[in-house]
């Protein structure tokens, strides 16, 4: 199947699944008698979006049909789209840039970014390129996870390790909660790139491995990143509680760094100092090559 056409299932896919969750009440529309109250009809969606009954029909088929940005804002207002899930359905119908750098893609954290993540000896920090490999780390976040230093190349994803290594599931005591989140934030950075092997490969092989990747993934929910308390439970430091952050650098917009620092008023700063006084040069060896 062409990426174009990938994009299209993609956006019929994700319409459908957010008229499905939508309640009759959220839409202003009032519930008759014993109609049900969440999901709406096709019919309903059409009408309240000024589209005909049979284009949206073929639109959530994901047909060969070109929406324009002004119906897609429409039926954005009558989903009740977020602004992230907004820009997600206009990037699948070509209506958002293409994902450009100055620079090519990296499967390494280039020198500078990885002395940045150094210099931030007492917060754990990583780098993920665009499809989440985790391309760098530093001694605090080997010392959180000691796992990123032995995953194989392939496995080193941070979407995979989510949902397959049991040392990450007990590392986090809301994993239930966080690994839906993460998956939706993924969605929300790949949009029409979904098409790409590298993409359809690894949602094949989560989706294998995973019944709880398998249920979040076809729930189609979109979340944008955003700052904040994120709680792990260690098994040598026990809970730290601490603030998850993200940048990316200008000259390599396609990295993301992930640094995660000491909540104030708490002892996360003390634990992770004690942590790190344990940790082996092993555990925190890098990445010597890109992953398979």
């Amino acid at each position: 199947m062409a990426i174009e056409d990938r994009s299209r299932a993609e956006l019929g896919a994700f319409l459908r699944a957010r008229r499905e969750s939508l309640s009759r009440s959220d839409a202003g529309l009032p519930t008759i008698g014993r109609a049900r109250t969440s999901g709406l009809r096709r019919e309903e969606v059409s009408y309240l979006s000024g589209v005909s009954v049979t284009w949206y029909t073929w639109l959530e088929q994901g047909r060969d049909i070109h929406p324009s940005r002004q119906v897609l804002d429409a039926l954005a207002r009558t989903l009740r789209l977020t602004v992230t899930e907004h820009a997600y359905a206009l990037s699948l119908a070509g209506y958002s840039p293409a994902v450009t750098s100055a620079t090519p893609p990296v499967a390494i954290a280039p020198p500078q970014v990885q002395r940045l993540m150094d210099a931030l000896a007492g917060s754990p920090s990583y780098t993920v390129t665009a499809d989440w490999r985790i391309a760098g780390w530093n001694a605090a976040y080997a010392a959180l996870y000691p796992g990123v230093a032995t995953a194989r190349g392939e496995d080193r994803n941070l979407l995979w390790l989510v949902f397959t290594d049991p040392y990450v599931r007990e590392l986090l005591p809301d994993w239930e909660l966080t690994s839906r989140r993460f998956v939706a934030e993924f969605r929300a950075d790949a949009g029409p790139r979904l098409g790409d092997p590298a993409y359809l490969d690894l949602v094949a092989r989560l989706e294998q491995a995973s019944p709880e990747f398998r249920a979040a993934w076809a729930a189609h929910d979109i979340e944008g990143f955003a700052s904040r308390e994120r709680l792990f439970r260690h098994p040598t430091a026990g809970l730290l509680t601490l603030e998850h952050h993200q940048l990316s650098p200008s000259d390599h917009p396609d990295l993301h760094i992930v640094i995660y620092t000491p909540v104030p008023g708490t002892d996360a700063a003390e634990r992770l100092s004690q942590l790190l006084t344990l940790q082996s040069p092993e555990r925190t060896a890098r990445v010597e090559e890109p992953p398979a």
